[in-house]
């Protein structure tokens, strides 16, 4: 499964810039739905865009590999 590290990053930058910030202003700047942040930071298992993701990246001044991760599932039995 993918994990997103929306909230992670939130919290780094927060720190790192002494100022809080909001699902709005990163929507306003990365014209992505406020909504699909929300999904992207707290649904398990949500899919979202390459086009997304990209835009992630760039607000965050990150890589690919800083906004999501894989996350081995545990066995069902």
């Amino acid at each position: 499964m993918i994990r997103f590290r929306l909230r992670e990053l939130i919290i780094e930058k927060e720190f790192n810039e002494n100022r809080r910030i909001t699902l709005e202003e990163i929507a306003r700047a990365t014209k992505i739905q406020r909504t699909t942040l929300s999904r992207i930071g707290g649904q398990r298992g949500y899919n979202t865009t390459t086009l997304n993701i990209d835009r992630l990246c760039e607000y965050f001044g990150c890589r690919v590999e800083s906004i999501m991760e894989h996350i081995k599932e545990p066995d069902v039995k």
